[in-house]
């Protein structure tokens, strides 16, 4: 096909959308049956009706081709393990006693079975179900998910594509079950997979499907020559089959590498790659291949991550130099758009002159039918398009909003001692604990305690007019004192005072720096039914007031036990923010740094000995390719030390981090020079405390011991067992007891019982240890 035609025959189209509804109608359906307040089939009925609400907004935006199967009641790599029989054996009993509830209890656990884990999916803050592995794991095939949704499209009248989790991809992201050796590779099952798939794709070619999508983001990793060459083997058999659709292999979150020969030559009709970040690396890749002739291109060149508006004219760009390197070029997003929020339009409360520069699901859909109809029809067609396009990028361009120069200046003056501690850790220890005066195997938690009803009606009613200020904090007054008196009561030993003035932990801060805006209805799926409204990093930094010294040091009048304070750390203030992207997210990085010093100083000043900066995503952000990761440390622990450096040595600083893989950034932990960390543990069963002996991780460690992201509460027994597996890997006077994170998503009566068993449990190890 010749450059021209390939143009004429340019289609728009997304891997993804956006699950919840506008409303968050699914988090709250889902909800409602989780407390019986919804039937099943409500649930279901909810959930259709989302999905033909998708379909049908994108087939009238202008796509000329919708995905199905993108769509879960909690997660799609969960539905994967449906999909393929992976269940495990723990929960083979509720699945086969009702599916649903089955499903719902491998992500969330019940009282007597524990969950799936939790990690994060690539580099994003969405939290996928790590599938669980072994040996003897037979896979079965379950397509009526994938056939029932593609069904409902095509009711429709549309042109649809299901969408799947690769089986490289899949297997990559697995890990050993329980009792399984550490060292089993659940890449060693691919041919015992493909044939599910093969049966799969049969079906879905059955039920009318033209296109299915294979996910395979994690090729865009390194990846070894033997993963490589399994990648090749997968898609050398799967395109083999004659029963079924043609096959877009699809890639995104990076640049594609040493796996896009191999994709290249595969017997697949189609490639899908990403090209915003990964621009101009695929170009050249896929140069060097000599294209894909006789291949469907699918080109991600609107950025499925962000919320900026897209430079039409650089992705037209783009497009016109991809023209000739396939048979058909395509547009699209450069991921799903599951990672966005839905539809700008319905902020009320930013700037219209703001708004104009934002991108949310609906308007990059918009983008690229723009995109597509310019590619296919000549730019002539969209001229106004352009125009107004080239109006908002100057509009944030030349902004004031975007610029300070006093914030600037003091980045710019920034020192390397400026980000180290007066003295050393050993040093730092001996003051804190003469200072501090804790117990072997102190007792602390992570910061937040259950956000009620009543305390979110409090902040809605702030908001509207019907609480005054003064009333508002009367109400966080007494929760703070519920919260100090029940840890005191329950043994624990250092506190927090809950958070109970909190939106969210990152939002929060974000609402009182500069810099930042904040959305109404800007919700994105984190993960099953926990949506955050990420804030939109629009401008440079600073704080103009204490933001937390009031709470804390109020908490801190209502008991003798020290309390901790809590910040959110510049990394993750970054990573769970959109960020602006016209400058290096190192230098945001350090403009954060310096708002947050001086809270920490502030927080010291009034008499705070304790402070905790959280970096859950310190790991999270760490690029895919290992020769980026040094560039980013480098910047991201500069950050860290930079908020936490200026305090006393007998301040002690922890840090926390959860539901990542930990074990490749342990030296980057070790450079943060915290004090203490606390890291999740529970559901990998004490892992992140043998990767940090194994390092030789010389500072203090809480590895938590009680797994707040299911409702199950542990035993006394259960997490005393969890503590002495810690025990085996760090020391008793380096050993903090704590949950894996925050329990602002748990019911006070859980907290309550888990809480005191974990206090328990602490008190029995405790009493075990030799020194007793």
């Amino acid at each position: 096909m010749t450059a021209k035609s390939a143009a004429a025959a340019a289609r728009a189209t997304v891997y993804g959308y956006p699950r919840q509804g506008r409303g968050r109608e699914l988090k709250k359906a889902i909800e409602g049956y989780w407390k019986g307040r919804v039937d099943a089939d409500a649930l279901r009925a909810t959930a259709a009706e989302l999905r033909r609400t998708n379909w049908r907004q994108l087939a009238e935006a202008g796509l000329h081709e919708v995905p199905t199967g993108d769509f879960s009641y909690y997660d799609h790599v969960l539905d994967t393990s449906v999909m393929v029989g992976a269940i495990p054996g723990r929960h083979r009993a509720a699945v086969e006693a009702d599916a649903l509830d089955g499903y719902f209890a491998m992500a969330r656990g019940t009282q007597d079975v524990a969950p799936l884990e939790m990690t994060k999916w690539f580099d994003t803050n969405y939290h996928y179900l790590v599938p669980e592995l072994g040996p003897d794991t037979v896979f079965t095939a379950d397509s009526a998910k994938q056939v029932g949704e593609l069904g409902e499209a095509l009711a429709l009248g549309l042109t649809a594509r299901p969408v799947l989790v690769g089986p490289v991809t899949y297997l990559l992201l697995a890990k050993p079950a329980p009792g399984v050796p550490a060292d089993f590779d659940p890449l060693t099952l691919l041919d015992r997979l493909l044939p599910v798939y093969a049966e799969v794709l049969a079906d879905l070619r059955a039920a009318g499907a033209d296109w299915a999508q294979l996910d395979e983001p994690a090729l865009v990793q390194d990846r070894t020559p033997a993963e490589l060459n399994a990648a090749a083997r997968a898609y050398r058999d799967l395109g083999a089959l004659t029963d079924r659709p043609k096959l877009l292999v699809a890639s995104y979150f990076g640049r594609l590498g040493d796996a896009l020969p191999v994709l290249a030559k595969a017997p697949v009709e189609g490639l899908a790659l990403d090209f915003t970040e990964a621009a101009a690396a695929n170009l050249d890749a896929l140069a060097r291949v000599g294209g894909l002739p006789g291949k469907r291109l699918v080109a991600g060149v609107v950025n499925g991550r962000n919320i900026w508006v897209n430079d039409l004219s650089a992705s037209l760009a783009t497009l016109g130099t991809l023209l000739g390197l396939a048979d058909r070029v395509d547009v699209a997003a450069s991921c799903s758009l599951l990672h966005v929020p839905l539809d700008a339009t319905t902020e009320r409360d930013i700037e219209p002159q703001i708004l104009r520069w934002l991108a949310f699901a609906r308007q990059k859909t918009a983008e690229i039918v723009t995109l597509a109809k310019g590619l296919a029809q000549g730019t002539g067609t969209i001229t106004g398009e352009l125009a107004a396009n080239r109006a908002d990028l100057a509009s944030r361009a030349g902004s004031p909003i975007t610029r300070d120069p006093a914030v600037r200046a003091r980045a710019t003056a920034v020192t390397q001692a400026d980000a180290r501690r007066s003295q050393p850790y050993a040093e730092r220890a001996t003051a804190q604990r003469a200072h501090l005066g804790l117990p072997l195997l102190p007792t602390t938690t992570i910061g937040s305690f259950p956000q009620t009803a009543e305390l979110r009606t409090a902040r809605a009613d702030l908001r509207v007019g019907r609480l005054d200020a003064a009333g508002y904090g009367e109400r966080i007054k007494a929760e703070i004192q519920e919260v100090i008196a029940f840890q005191e009561k329950t043994g624990i030993d250092v506190l927090v005072h809950g958070e109970p003035e909190r939106n969210d932990m990152v939002q929060y801060f974000a609402e009182q720096l500069t810099g930042y805006l904040a959305t109404q209805h800007g919700w994105v799926q984190s993960y099953g039914t926990r949506y955050v409204r990420p804030p939109i990093l629009a401008g440079d930094i600073s704080r103009p007031e204490p933001m937390t010294v009031r709470w804390t040091t109020y908490a801190q009048s209502l008991t003798d036990r020290p309390v901790k304070g809590m910040l959110t750390g510049p990394v993750t203030m970054l990573a769970w923010s959109f960020v602006r992207d016209d400058q290096p997210l190192g230098d945001t990085a350090r403009q954060v740094a310096l708002a947050l010093r001086d809270e920490v100083n502030d927080l010291e000043a009034a008499g705070t000995s304790v402070i905790q900066v959280d970096e859950p995503a310190l790991r999270e952000t760490l690029p895919l390719r290992a020769a980026d990761h040094p560039g980013y440390l480098a910047w991201a622990t500069e950050a860290f030390r930079l908020t936490t450096a200026g305090v006393r040595p007998d301040t002690q600083i922890h840090t926390h981090m959860c539901y990542a893989e930990f074990g490749d950034i342990v030296q980057a932990i070790d450079d943060l020079d915290a004090d203490v960390i606390s890291l999740e543990a529970a559901r990998s069963h004490m892992q992140v405390a043998r990767e940090l002996a194994a390092h030789g991780y010389p500072r203090e460690a809480g590895p938590g011991v009680y797994d707040i992201h299911s409702p199950r509460v542990p035993s006394t027994d259960e997490a005393a067992a969890l503590l002495r597996k810690g025990l085996e890997a760090i020391p008793a006077e380096r050993l903090w007891v704590n949950p894996d994170c925050g329990l602002k998503t748990r019911g006070w009566p859980e907290t309550r019982a888990s809480l005191g068993n974990l206090v328990a449990a602490a008190q029995t190890v405790r009493a075990e240890l030799p020194a007793n």
